[in-house]
Formats: structure tokens, C-alpha cells, sequence
């Protein structure tokens, strides 16, 4: 059963779920302020559940997801993941960045 660490919290996960709802459903989010309540509740077309994955193997983006982090204030180079375009298959370490969609990725403190 692989493990999720995200925010100080480390969470057991289950193979194939998907990274969003596993996050959701302890209580957890992968999304910032308001993004929380405005989203596309995992369809992959809002963007505002973009993350990085920190350590653990992912497998290549969906075209779904491919298409959406090519739009801003995304960008295809960033690294960022959507989490509900995510399957856990390995433990992770997941961290979420500032920002409405997660994307400011360089204004991050030390």
C-alpha cells in the first residue's frame, strides 16, 4: 500500500486511486483558497490541483493533463502535476505550491 506524504501528513494510499480524492478524503486538499470550492472537482480542465511530486515514480501525463498545463498560468516545462489526473502506484512525496492554481512555483520560501 503506497504512502503519501503531503503538508507534514503522511497518508496510506491505494494503488490506482487517484491523488486528488485520496488527498480530499483524509482531509486534505490539493487545492489553494478559493480553489477549494471553485474547481472542476477532478475533470482536469481547471488546473487548480496542479502539484509537484517531490519524490516517488508517477507515470507521464494524461493528454488531458498535457493539455491543460499548457495553458497559463501553467506551462508545460514547470514540473507541476494535476493531482486528479494523478494514479498513485508508488509512495510519493507531494508538495503543493502558493498560488490560486499552485503555479508560483518560484515564490516559494526556503
Amino acid at each position: 500500500m503506497p504512502t503519501i506524504e503531503f503538508e507534514g501528513e503522511t497518508l496510506e494510499a491505494n494503488t490506482g486511486d487517484d491523488l486528488r480524492r485520496t488527498l480530499l478524503d483524509a482531509g486534505l486538499t490539493p487545492h489553494n483558497g478559493k480553489a477549494q470550492y471553485t474547481n472542476c472537482h477532478g475533470n482536469g480542465i481547471c488546473g487548480t490541483c496542479a502539484v509537484e511530486i517531490v519524490a516517488g515514480e508517477v507515470a507521464d501525463p494524461t493528454k488531458k493533463e498535457r493539455r491543460r498545463l499548457r495553458f497559463p498560468p501553467h506551462s508545460p516545462d514547470s514540473g507541476l502535476r494535476l493531482a486528479c489526473q494523478l494514479q498513485i502506484e508508488d509512495d510519493l512525496v507531494v508538495r503543493k505550491h502558493p498560488g490560486y492554481w499552485g503555479q508560483n512555483i518560484e515564490h516559494d520560501e526556503p
